[in-house]
């Protein structure tokens, strides 16, 4: 997830986010939070997403499971930013909200899926 996110962040969506957050930015991420952020995220993954999905032999609940949680997750952090960060923009919200759903989906259903299907 972490290698993910830091490509969507890093390459594929950065001259977005600088061009929408301008200042808001910290010149270098904050290393040890992120780290934490990842690992408590994996764990979550791991036991609401893909433990019930190998349980269930059914890789595909997975995917809808991720994308809740995805979606909880993005959106409590850019909801309350968008709450609390004046000029925090709304794009930014549904741009990050959108992308933790899919890539959580994702996750939780490729790790569900090998798990059940290719090391199962």
């Amino acid at each position: 997830m972490g290698m993910l996110d830091g490509l969507w962040l890093g390459l594929v969506a950065r001259n977005f986010y600088r061009q929408q957050l301008g200042a808001l930015m910290a010149a270098r991420p904050n290393w040890v939070a992120a780290g934490l952020f990842y690992l408590l995220f994996a764990v979550g993954v791991a036991y609401f997403v893909v433990n019930p999905a190998i349980a269930d032999d059914q890789p595909t609940r997975a995917l809808w499971r991720g994308a809740l949680l995805g979606l909880v997750a993005y959106a409590t952090y850019d909801l309350t930013n968008h709450a609390t960060i004046k000029g925090w923009p709304m794009m930014v919200t549904v741009v990050d909200m959108l992308w933790g759903t899919v890539m959580t989906a994702v996750v939780g259903f490729g790790a569900a899926y090998l798990m059940t299907r290719v090391f199962g």
